[in-house]
């Protein structure tokens, strides 16, 4: 995008209105990325934040040739990694015990649409950072394989791989979950 490029020269001479145009554009598909990486608004502010201040003392890093959105979402990424790293020195492409959700509601008010939703949800925020990040950006983001792959910097076969594996660990999970007298 060269709005994007543009942004990026004018930062990179130190005009700050660089760094307003190009989170005017990016920032909530960046924010919603990562609370669906690290599942957690409070820390994907932080990790946000962190992004933004990155971008604007490593611009000079990044090459114009080449689009900014895979940029920002690998200096996004790699923050967010360290940052649940920390946190969480376990393994983050699985998360072991589902994450249970709080929503309980009234029986007369749950939709059949509504409750898939919930399930998937739960299904989702139960897999680990790794697998949620493969299926956002492929099935939220529209991306292609191999924009995948190029986001995640990885070969294509192993951004396959690694959509493969959420998939069926999202498969998995919402087949454990079904609803009572629920039948395959």
């Amino acid at each position: 995008m060269d709005a994007d490029r543009e942004d990026a020269a004018r930062l990179c001479k130190g005009d700050t209105s660089g760094l307003a145009g190009l989170m005017s554009r990016h920032q909530d598909r960046l924010f919603r990325y990562l609370l669906r990486l690290v599942g957690d608004p409070s820390m994907a502010e932080d990790v946000f934040q962190q992004t933004w201040l990155h971008v604007a003392e490593k611009i000079r890093r990044y090459d114009a040739a080449r689009p900014f959105a895979p940029w920002l979402v690998t200096v996004a990424r790699n923050l967010a990694l360290d940052q649940l790293r920390r946190l969480r020195p376990v393994s983050l492409e699985e998360t072991e015990e589902p994450v249970a959700t709080a929503h309980e509601s009234d029986p007369l008010e749950r939709a059949m649409a509504r409750q898939s939703t919930l399930r998937v949800e739960a299904a989702l925020c139960s897999l680990g950072p790794l697998d949620r990040e493969v299926l956002s950006l492929r099935f939220e983001d529209d991306l292609e394989l191999a924009e995948l792959a190029a986001t995640l910097r990885v070969p294509l076969p192993t951004a396959k791989a690694r959509l493969y594996r959420a998939l069926e660990r999202l498969r998995a999970r919402l087949l454990s979950a079904k609803a009572p007298g629920v039948h395959k």
